[in-house]
């Protein structure tokens, strides 16, 4: 009785199983991923020695000439957007190293104004 001799296999593996898993690690870490929006205008946070964190639930971002953007709205809207919210949040301002310390009591006190009362500033350690 004769047995016919099974067909050889190519030496070479495939690498296409790989390349899947590769993709497929591509899409999970692109929509696991945090998105941050761009900045509306360049705002340099001061420097300081402090090793602390600034965690902030909601954003505004304060040019040195004194303009307020939330949530891509500027001035007089980011008030009004900033009026919406709920004042539960806690608000990070992220204000520019050059503002004055008088434009940044007015924005201070306008957020408390308005309910916002717990309020972290943004720094930048060197």
């Amino acid at each position: 009785m004769r047995f016919s001799m099974p067909p050889r296999r190519s030496a070479s593996e495939s690498v296409v199983p790989m390349i899947n898993v590769v993709f497929l690690l591509l899409i999970f870490f692109m929509m696991s991923a945090t998105i941050m929006p761009a900045p509306p205008f360049d705002v340099s946070l001061p420097e300081t020695d402090a090793q602390i964190a600034v965690a902030g639930e909601m954003d505004i971002y304060v040019s040195a000439s004194g303009e307020v953007s939330f949530q891509g709205a500027l001035n007089d809207a980011a008030w009004a957007v900033l009026a919406a919210q709920p004042a539960v949040n806690t608000v990070t301002l992220r204000a520019d190293a050059d503002l004055s310390a008088q434009k940044l009591a007015r924005v201070v006190s306008r957020l408390a104004r308005i309910g916002h009362t717990q309020i972290e500033i943004a720094i930048r350690v060197p």
